[in-house]
Parts: structure tokens; sequence; C-alpha cells
């Protein structure tokens, strides 16, 4: 797919836009003040390939804990900022790779030029984080989508007369079509990576659906240069499926688990078959989600359309018809009652015992992983 071409911005280490890979963000769900549990959620997050983290800054203790938390972590720190103009300033002093605002609530024009110019000063880019729910709509009428871009508009505004660019925007609504209207609206007003996202989605499956969906269909459109899946619960389980959405889409690499719903043919367990090879296939995730260096050196802006490949591995129930079902699949086997077998695309490579299935599909699957990396580099 061809992605929309943008200006690149760093976060710390971090490239966003510019035909860099679209990366993914998490926010911290500890009180910042607890240093040692805040560092511990976001290494965590950093095992699930996090590249990104948001933490919130609600008051100057939490913004005094910054320098301790950078000193432990690994991946580029934003600040998040609501209200009180000058915690943003002091999480820059601080150290902060990045800071997000949002204009809803930080309305005065002199302060947020205060922001801008230490930003400058400090090379620190800015995230102009638009919010549905706390969109002034005394200021902003009409339909929520347009009123969401004027607000952003009228934000970068400011941002461009103080000669600053190092910009990201997100229009956030928890409803997902007013989410990718004002996307596609704000994408024909400027060349800034835009942040995507859905708020306040609630938890799983509804908040998975509508965040795959709102992502999912502007990123199709080749809009959106970093992500965040915002759920009711673990922020690891919003890591884990943003590079679901992105390996889906072909713009990511890693493992894709492919596994036949069953039917009366089935002569094994395959539920018990897929969670066992989920959990041990997750420790070979992390590793694959992050781009090889080679990828990162190739994509430029006009390589925007490059597809990234995902090894694929199928866990069929029918020895009879799994194989050609899932040939598809890079690697994969089929069960049946005491024997089952090993496939490649399509093509049975050996036989195995049943209870050696998973032992058996993890040793070529792992195999295959090293055989694809070689090839690469």
């Amino acid at each position: 797919m061809k992605r929309r071409k943008t200006r690149q911005i760093s976060i710390g280490k971090v490239k966003v836009g510019g035909g860099a890979p679209v990366s993914v963000q998490s926010m911290t769900k500890t009180d910042t003040r607890d240093i040692k549990a805040t560092v511990k959620q976001i290494r965590e997050l950093e095992k699930e390939g996090c590249e990104i983290i948001r933490i919130a800054i609600p008051d100057r203790e939490a913004a005094e804990t910054i320098p301790a938390i950078k000193k432990r972590i690994k991946i580029p720190l934003i600040a998040d900022i609501h209200f009180d103009y000058r915690l943003a300033l002091e999480a820059m002093e601080n150290g902060a790779d990045g800071i997000r605002i949002n204009p809803g609530n930080i309305k005065n024009k002199e302060k947020i030029i205060q922001i801008i110019r230490k930003a400058k000063e400090k090379r620190v880019p800015i995230r102009v984080g638009v919010n549905s729910g706390s969109l002034d709509r005394k200021r902003y009428k009409g339909p929520l989508a347009r009123a969401m871009v004027r607000s952003a508009s009228d934000s970068v505004k400011i941002f461009e007369k103080e000669r600053f660019y190092d910009i990201i925007v997100s229009l956030k609504a928890s409803d997902v079509l007013t989410t990718i209207e004002a996307y596609r609206l704000m994408a024909k007003r400027c060349n800034y990576p835009f942040h995507l996202g859905i708020t306040a989605t609630g938890l799983p499956p509804s908040g998975i659906i509508k965040s795959a969906l709102g992502i999912g269909s502007l990123l199709l459109e080749g809009i959106g240069d970093t992500i965040r899946v915002s759920l009711t619960g673990p922020p690891q389980e919003e890591v884990r499926i943003g590079y679901e959405i992105l390996r889906t889409l072909g713009l990511r690499k890693g493992m894709e688990i492919l596994a036949c719903p069953t039917c009366g043919r089935c002569e094994i367990d395959l539920i018990k078959i897929v969670q066992q090879v989920e959990e041990q296939l997750s420790r070979l995730q992390a590793a694959s989600h992050k781009p090889q260096a080679k990828e990162l050196k190739s994509l430029k802006p006009e390589a925007g359309s490059l597809r990234l490949t995902t090894l694929k591995v199928a866990i069929m129930g029918c020895v009879v018809n799994g194989p050609g079902e899932a040939r598809e699949a890079d690697i994969g086997i089929a069960g049946g009652e005491k024997v089952g077998v090993i496939f490649r695309k399509g093509r049975v490579i050996k036989r195995v015992r049943e209870k050696d299935l998973v032992r058996a599909l993890l040793r070529e699957t792992k195999k295959l992983q090293v055989t694809s990396h070689k090839l690469q580099n």
C-alpha cells in the first residue's frame, strides 16, 4: 500500500513519518510518581516490542521522576500534559523525549508559545493531541470531525508562526467513523505525521474491534505513522494488538498463527494446542517485532509501498484436509488420532506422534525463522 508522504521527526532514536516504519506506542497505567512500578511496567512493555512510551504528568512531583525513569528504560519517553503548561516546561527540562499537549485544555496562546520556545531550545517534538471529549464546542461548532480538524489546524498555525515544525498530530474520538473522517480531512491540510488511535474504546473484545477497524482503515489508505491501541486493561495487550494490526496489513514482520475453526472431523484438542503454540511463540515474537537494520535503511519516503514479510504458522485439526486448506502457511501441523503431520506450504514433510506435535512444530518454526533472517541479511 502507498503511504502518505509526511515530514519526518525523531522521538529520541525513533523516527516517525517520512517513510519510517509505523511505530507502536503505549501509555503506562501506573502512578508516575511511583518510579519502581512505572519502570517495571515500561520494561514489560519493552519486552512486548513497545517502541515509544507515554507517561501521565499530573503534577510537579510526577515531572520530577522523568530523569530517574529514563535511566532505567531503553525506549523514548513522552510526557502527557493536561491544563498546566508549566509541567510541559519542567518535563522538557527533565529530559522528556517528546511532549503531548491537548488544545482542549491548554487554551492560552501565550502559554502554548512558551511551550513551543522551550521545545525549540531542547529540540523536543510535540504532539498536538486533539480529543473529541475535551474539544471546546463553544468555539468549534458543527460536525464533530470538522470541528476537531479546525481545532488542530488553529494549534498548528501557532506552531508554524513560531517556525516550529517538529509536530505530530492526532485527532481521536471514541466513535470510529468520526475519527476516520477527521484524519482524512486533516491529511488534506498538512504533511505532518499522524499518531493514530481510537479513544475510550473500553474492554476487549469491543475495544480491540473498534481499534482494529479505525486504525486499520486509515492505515489501508496510507494514513498513519505511529499508533496506540487504547484498551481498558493491561498495556501489554495494547502493544500485542498494535503489532497484530500492522502484521495483518503487511506493515511489520512477525509470526501469524492460522488455526481452523474445527468441526466434527477434528480428533485433537485444537484449542489447547493453539494456546500452547501461542505461548511458546510469544517468546520469539519480541525479536521479530522490530524491523531489521536492513529494512530501516531501505525505507525511504518513496518506498512507502514496501510490504514486510510475515511467517505464517498453521494449526489444523484434520490430517486429511488440513495441509491443503492451509497451503499458504509457511509451516504447520495437522492433528490426527495418535499421529499428526508437519507440513510446509501444503506439502507434508514428516509424521509425528500426537503428543510431539507442538514440540516438532516449534523446532521447525525456529529453523525457518533462522533461515529467513539469514536470507534478509
